[in-house]
């Protein structure tokens, strides 16, 4: 039987879940905007307790890669790296705008998600999952300008975990590697082939 974690810590909260067979799912979710390291291991024995697994039972594992906090990005990516490498399995790094998108409930959809500094992580989608071009951080009025007619806008910054650990049983790994997208500078090299442009605002 397949078992897929998927684990989310770009956001204030810490986001578990056990997809098990392709559908059932077990979750756990804490509001967390500190702690989550130290919180994510225990969370994930209690998870795995409460499905009756264990760690060896694990077949791939899903992670949010980004944008997000730069600390909670690096907490869920290095939990997710460690376990995939201690147990042989495949990892899989879900961009974070592609995972808000899953929860759209019609075809096109935009993400447009606060990144302070009156600027936005902004992506469109053709329907959930699916992206229309590449992710960008504009300013906040571009971004608001640039929502197609009659899109859904999402502006929650929390992925639906469950949702996610189901659009992730299927994905190709190596067509998603779990690297960080962050975006903005951070006390950290880039990787170049993940930075997001920045467009400047445009006159009105």
């Amino acid at each position: 039987m397949s078992l897929l974690l998927a684990i989310d810590t770009a956001a204030p909260r810490l986001q578990l879940a056990l997809l098990a067979g392709g559908d059932r799912v077990e979750t756990l979710v804490e509001d967390m905007p500190t702690g989550q390291a130290e919180r994510l291991f225990p969370a994930l024995g209690e998870l795995l307790a409460r499905a009756g697994v264990v760690y060896k039972d694990l077949t791939r594992i899903a992670v949010t890669t980004g944008p997000g906090s730069f600390t909670g990005l690096r907490i869920g990516l290095s939990a997710a790296r460690g376990l995939g490498l201690a147990l042989g399995i495949p990892v899989i790094g879900v961009p974070s705008l592609l995972a808000l998108s899953l929860v759209a409930r019609g075809d096109a959809s935009a993400v447009l998600l606060d990144a302070r500094r009156n600027e936005a992580y902004f992506q469109t989608f053709s329907e959930p999952g699916i992206a229309i071009g590449t992710p960008a951080l504009l300013p906040m009025s571009e971004a608001r300008r640039r929502v197609p007619a009659g899109a859904e806008v999402v502006t929650s910054p929390f992925v639906d975990i469950a949702a996610l650990a189901r659009f992730a049983v299927s994905l190709d790994p190596a067509l998603y590697p779990p690297e960080a997208a962050y975006i903005r500078d951070a006390d950290a090299k880039l990787q170049e082939k993940f930075r997001v442009a920045r467009v400047p605002e445009t006159a009105p």
